[in-house]
């Protein structure tokens, strides 16, 4: 064998990945969560493009969902609640080489970090932000989230929600710059991993809302979406979702959207019955505030080195010897 297709079999021994080399620790979620139906379609994206994991980022911030970072064998980062964006966005104006993936909750984008969910949309960074929406405070044991459905009795509503639920959807196709815009649930996991994956091939900030089940909390709130299949409206087009012949066997009731048009967009998003899954809106030519910023140069390992030593340099206190010898 000579050493050019040695090497170049090395080369493909050391791109293939397996599941495994993806599966962090053991999810300590509930039975029946959605967020395990997130996971593995996470995990199986990442083996398909053959992501290397010293080259992936999960960031998240508090919630059950936050935990992502742990259960993914990738770098990660557990941030505090309501600031996985703006870690994300550093992450990525730090490292533009790596691919950045942000797991937030509907109470940890939608609420403390409310401020944090506009500007990212805003500034459109290359980033895939997946919002785990299961319309509760879930790891505090039940209180209202943004998202909360009015009349939902909870631990900080024991007369129920009084406002109507806060709509990620149609908030995110308000903000200037938006450019990616997709929804999905958690129990056709067949979808959760195409538009995962249509949102990770997008260069600027995708955001996924993912309607998820509660299984402690609210183990009823989604029965009658899961049980009547009409009640799920699959949006197709070329440019956007694909249902396989085994799905659409279930799920008929299907609508050709095109996801160029804002405005279309926008009218399905109001709509929370049937629940629109698909791809909602995508401009690719909405500039990334990294490129507009113009980096010129990665700040790799080793430039990061070379500027902490001259930094250091600069307050280093030389051996008396040393300075002896540097004397002219």
């Amino acid at each position: 064998m000579t050493t050019r297709a040695h090497e170049c079999l090395m080369r493909m021994y050391e791109e293939e990945h397996n599941l495994e080399d993806y599966q962090g620790s053991i999810p300590r979620w509930c039975t029946g969560c959605g967020d395990n139906a997130i996971l593995t379609a996470v995990q199986r994206l990442c083996r398909d493009e053959k992501l290397r994991p010293e080259k992936t980022v999960f960031v998240s911030g508090i919630g059950c969902s936050s935990r992502f970072p742990h259960y993914m064998k990738t770098y990660g980062f557990h941030g505090i609640h309501g600031r996985a964006l703006p870690i994300a966005e550093g992450i990525r104006l730090a490292r533009p080489d790596l691919h950045v993936f942000v797991n937030t909750g509907d109470g940890d984008c939608c609420s403390i970090g409310a401020a944090h969910w506009v500007h990212a949309i805003r500034y459109n960074m290359n980033l895939t932000v997946v919002v785990h929406d299961n319309h509760i405070y879930g790891l505090t044991k039940m209180q209202a989230s943004p998202t909360t459905p009015r009349g939902l009795k909870s631990k900080t509503t024991p007369r129920g929600a009084f406002l109507e639920a806060l709509n990620p959807l149609t908030v995110t196709l308000g903000i200037q710059n938006v450019s990616f815009v997709a929804q999905a649930v958690d129990w056709i996991p067949e979808l959760v991993y195409d538009i995962i994956s249509k949102a990770f091939h997008h260069k600027g900030c995708s955001f996924v809302r993912i309607i998820q089940r509660c299984p402690e909390f609210l183990p009823e709130l989604l029965d009658p979406w899961m049980n009547d299949p009409n009640r799920t409206l699959l949006l197709t087009h070329e440019n956007g979702l694909h249902v396989s012949a085994a799905l659409g066997k279930v799920y008929k009731n299907r609508q050709e959207h095109d996801p160029s048009s804002l405005n279309r967009a926008r009218e399905l998003a109001s709509s929370e019955d049937p629940i629109p899954v698909g791809i909602l809106y995508h401009d690719p030519a909405v500039p990334c505030y990294e490129d507009v910023r113009a980096i010129a140069q990665l700040r790799t390992p080793e430039l990061i080195q070379r500027g902490l030593d001259a930094e250091l340099d600069k307050f280093t206190v030389w051996p008396q010897e040393d300075a002896a010898e540097a004397r002219p």
